[in-house]
C-alpha cells in the first residue's frame, strides 16, 4: 500500500492471534505495521512479529524492488514489532539498526544483536535519506523505555510507535475507531498518562500531515485531530462521556439482578448513558476502558470467603495498575449473613487517585427485596447529581 509518494506499508495482519500480549481479547485481530522509505537511501520503519514473518519479508522485498535497506529504525523492541529482527538481518546484513541507548540495551535482552551494524541517536537529532531527513523523538514509557517517535520533515509523516494504535487488523478496519481505540489505549498505555501529554506536546509543535503507528490504520486530515483530541483526554483522566458504567460480580445471580434493577432506574430518571457489565462474562478490557469512558461507576459484588468475589477483586486491581483516577463510584454489596464486600472495595478504592466513593452502599443480604428499592433509588438519585 502507498502511504505516500516515497513511503509503503509493508505491514501485515494477524487473524490467528486468541489474545495480545497474551491477555486481551481481538475477535477481528491485530496488524503490526511497518513501513519503508524510498529514497537515495533506503529506510525501513520497525519489523513485525516473528509468526509473521515470511509474510512481512515477502511484503518488503516486493517494496524494494531489489533495492537493500540501508536502515532499519526500531522504535519499540516489544517482541510484536521486532521479533522477527534477526530474520530481516538475515536477509539484509548490512542494514544499519537505529535505535536510542536503552534500544540496543533491550534488544541485547531479547534478541542478542552482536556485532549488528548500529546507530545510536539521541532527542532531536537527525538522520538523512536525501529528500527526506527523519528527525527522533524519545517517547520513554509509552509504553516502554525505548520508546521514540519519528518525524519524516519531507512528507509530514509522524511514525508514532505505539500511540494512536487500536486493535484490529488494518484489513478489516481503515479508519480510526473510538471504541478500539480507547480499548488499546487504557489497557496498554492507560498508566502512563503524564507521560503521553509530554509527547502530545512534541507533536503539537509538528505540522502533521499523517500519523503512521505501529498498529491500527494511517491518519489523515480530521482523523488526526480526533485522535489527538481523544488522547488529550484519556491521558489527562478527564470523563469522556457522560453517563455510567455499572459492573457487577455476582454469585448465584442476586447482586447481578440488583445492579441491572439500578441500571433501570437510572434510565428511568434519564441518564444519558448507561453501560452494564458481568465481570465474570464480558470482556474485562472493555470494562476497563469503559471505567475511565464515564465519570460514574457503580460496583456490584457478593461476599466471597470473608472478602470479594474474585472477578471484582480482578477488575479492581487493573484498575489501579492502570492508573484510574477522578471518577465518583457507587458500590452495591451482598452477603448472605456478613458483607464484607463493600469494606473491601472501599479499601482498594483508597489507594486510588482522586475517587469519590457515594455512602452509604447498598447492602443486600442475599436476595433484593422490594425494601431495598429505596436504597437502590436513592444511590440513582446521588448518581444523577452533577
Amino acid at each position: 500500500m502507498q502511504v505516500t509518494a516515497d513511503i509503503r506499508y509493508i505491514g501485515v495482519h494477524d487473524h490467528d492471534i486468541d489474545l495480545f500480549e497474551g491477555q486481551y481479547q481481538v475477535p477481528r485481530g491485530i496488524s503490526y505495521n511497518s513501513y519503508v522509505i524510498l529514497d537515495d537511501k533506503v529506510c525501513v520503519m520497525d519489523t513485525t512479529d516473528r509468526r509473521k514473518a515470511e509474510d512481512y519479508l515477502k511484503n518488503l522485498a516486493e517494496a524494494l524492488g531489489g533495492r537493500k535497506p540501508d536502515y532499519l529504525v526500531v522504535s519499540h523492541v516489544e517482541p510484536d514489532h521486532a521479533s522477527s529482527l534477526q530474520l530481516f538481518l538475515d536477509a539484509y546484513p548490512e542494514t544499519v539498526i537505529v535505535g536510542n541507548a536503552k534500544t540496543f540495551q533491550l534488544l541485547d535482552n531479547y534478541f542478542m544483536l552482536g556485532s549488528a551494524n548500529k546507530l545510536t541517536v539521541k532527542e532531536g537529532e537527525t538522520l538523512s535519506l536525501g529528500r527526506h531527513t527523519l528527525k527522533f523523538l524519545i517517547a520513554p514509557m509509552v509504553h516502554w523505555p525505548e520508546v521514540m517517535l519519528t518525524w519524516d520533515e519531507c512528507d509530514r509523516v509522524l511514525f508514532s510507535a505505539d500511540a494512536f494504535g487500536q486493535f484490529g487488523a488494518v484489513d478489516l478496519a481503515h479508519e480510526w475507531e473510538d471504541d478500539e481505540a480507547r480499548r488499546y489505549y487504557f489497557n496498554i498505555v492507560g498508566k502512563y498518562g503524564p507521560q503521553v501529554q509530554t509527547v502530545l506536546k512534541k507533536a503539537a509543535g509538528l505540522d502533521i500531515a499523517l500519523i503512521a503507528p505501529l498498529h491500527g490504520p494511517v491518519l489523515a486530515g480530521e482523523a488526526i485531530a480526533h485522535a489527538v483530541e481523544k488522547y488529550q483526554t484519556w491521558s489527562t483522566y478527564a470523563v469522556e462521556s457522560e453517563g455510567v458504567l455499572v459492573a457487577w460480580a455476582s454469585l448465584h445471580g442476586n447482586t447481578a439482578a440488583a445492579a441491572e434493577r439500578l441500571a433501570d432506574i437510572l434510565d428511568q430518571k434519564g441518564c444519558p448513558e448507561i453501560m452494564t457489565c458481568d465481570l465474570a462474562r464480558d470482556d474485562g478490557s472493555e470494562a476497563l476502558a469503559q471505567a475511565f469512558r464515564y465519570g460514574k461507576v457503580v460496583l456490584a459484588a457478593s461476599t466471597y470467603n470473608a472478602g470479594l468475589m474474585p472477578y471484582m477483586d480482578d477488575f479492581l486491581r487493573h484498575l489501579a495498575a492502570k492508573n484510574w483516577q477522578k471518577r465518583t463510584v457507587g458500590l452495591i454489596e451482598n452477603g448472605s449473613w456478613a458483607p464484607m464486600a463493600g469494606k473491601v472495595m472501599r479499601e482498594a478504592l483508597g489507594g486510588m487517585k482522586e475517587i469519590t466513593v457515594l455512602e452509604p452502599a447498598v447492602t443486600l443480604k442475599g436476595a433484593p427485596k422490594t425494601s431495598d428499592l429505596a436504597a437502590l433509588e436513592a444511590l440513582a438519585d446521588r448518581l444523577m447529581e452533577k
